[in-house]
């Protein structure tokens, strides 16, 4: 995750600080040198770590601080509080217009994934606000932007309005526009051309592009790997044109998070959406609170809930935890589990998102094998209905073959039939607490199993 640096260092400075009974403002002097360094190394904006420094300080060494019975983790939530209001203080949403369509542009330079992220956007509009989405290919300046955009229209089953690269950006934005009006198409997204820098003549197509019906929001997308240039590039563009947010992309990668710190003060647009992997459903809406936590090592249930309830057929949950109850959980429910999991995404930013997950020792370097799924996976394939049904048939000669034919070793075989035994007895007695306090609970089980 992008701000695995600026995490790390400011999670060791508020451990040492939480646990402090009485605070003098030496302490927190030293804390705010810490603060300060992790923030500079996260390629944050001068100006913007001396505003946040300040407003911190000021209120730590105040009377509700000093006075507490828990100065330190009053300074904590100090912190905290201020890194949700860098990043926007509160979720922005898109404004759909009232009478449709509702029109987005999507601009930006060249390489930040911004036809991919046309395509993401209009699935998520789909997908969580009930839109009926219309892609319009106007960058004819490389032609393979809009075969692109035609392969993720089909790949969505989405539809895509397009004239080729002979035509003028101009007219394909207005033509469509009357195009979704015509099919009843509440959301027009149009993929602009991009540049390998900002000039006078991109700038002047998308103010042109920009009168034809002044769009509802105009979302500058930006690779969050480019740092400092990334805050130039949102203000540069929103001097020219006006920008309504931005799109964040590869927050996944290996960046300091710099950006996403930045953009928000610098510009005062809010970040509305961030990239978070390849996969056309990885664009979540930025929650800056659920960031801020994620930052701190307190963790983000409510995104984590909200990607299980995404990912996770209801009604196969109740069932599952029917079949955990009566012990007739087999082999074949275990794959659908792990299908489920994958569903959600990388494994290793998922239990980071659990709070206290940062205090695990070692889960800050955890990697998934994505191999060794895959050798669980084929283990499982390599057995008989019956021997997934009761794995208790399992002799010797049965492990032979089950081993032979996944391509994995007896040991593998072996480690994986107790693995799930012992996850059966655990997910029984977890069903029989909570059937006693008559709460819903929803498992992924066997996960341990994944780790290198």
């Amino acid at each position: 995750m992008a701000f695995e640096g600026l995490s790390e260092r400011l999670q060791g400075t508020m451990t040492k600080i939480k646990g402090k009974g009485k605070l003098s403002e030496a302490d927190v002097k030293e804390m705010m040198r810490e603060v300060r360094f992790a923030l500079i190394e996260a390629d944050v904006n001068l100006k913007v770590v001396k505003s946040f420094i300040k407003k911190v300080s000021e209120r730590a060494v105040g009377l509700e601080v000093m006075e507490s019975l828990t100065p330190g983790q009053q300074v904590v939530k100090i912190v905290k509080d201020e890194l949700t209001e860098l990043m926007g203080g509160e979720q922005s949403k898109i404004e759909f217009a009232t009478r449709q369509p509702t029109v987005i542009m999507m601009v930006g330079l060249q390489g930040a994934g911004k036809t991919t992220t046309t395509g993401k956007l209009a699935g998520v509009l789909r997908k969580k606000n009930n839109r009926k989405p219309l892609l319009v290919a106007a960058d004819v300046y490389r032609p393979a932007a809009i075969n692109q955009l035609e392969t993720i229209g089909k790949q969505l089953s989405l539809p895509v309005f397009s004239k080729g690269t002979d035509a003028n950006p101009v007219d394909i934005a207005r033509e469509a526009i009357e195009h979704a009006k015509a099919e009843h198409l509440d959301t027009v997204i149009i993929d602009t051309a991009g540049r390998l820098h900002v000039d006078e003549q991109l700038m002047q197509e998308l103010k042109d592009i920009r009168s034809i019906k002044e769009p509802d929001e105009i979302f500058l997308v930006v690779d969050a790997m480019t740092g400092q240039d990334a805050v130039n590039v949102a203000q540069s563009f929103d001097d020219a044109i006006g920008i309504t947010g931005v799109v964040l992309t590869k927050l996944d990668g290996d960046t300091r998070g710099g950006a996403a710190l930045s953009i928000r003060t610098v510009t005062e647009k809010p970040i509305k959406y961030i990239g978070t992997g390849e996969k056309m459903d990885a664009l979540e809406p930025f929650h800056p609170e659920r960031m801020a936590s994620r930052i701190l090592g307190m963790g983000d249930m409510l995104s984590l809930i909200e990607k299980a309830q995404t990912n996770v057929d209801e009604a196969k949950a109740k069932e599952l935890e029917e079949k955990f109850r009566t012990s007739s959980f087999t082999f074949d429910d275990f794959l659908e589990q792990l299908d489920q999991v994958k569903q959600m995404g990388p494994l290793d930013e998922i239990l980071k998102m659990l709070p206290g997950a940062g205090k695990i020792k070692g889960l800050e370097n955890a990697k998934v094998d994505e191999s060794q799924m895959g050798r669980v996976e084929a283990i499982i394939r390599s057995m008989t209905i019956q021997e997934k049904t009761t794995p208790e048939i399992i002799n010797a000669n049965r492990k032979k073959r089950i081993a032979r034919g996944s391509g994995t070793s007896i040991q593998d075989v072996n480690r994986l039939l107790k693995q799930f035994e012992d996850m059966k007895k655990m997910m029984k007695q977890m069903s029989g607490m909570a059937g006693k306090k008559g709460k819903k609970k929803m498992s992924m089980p066997g996960l341990d199993s994944l780790f290198k």
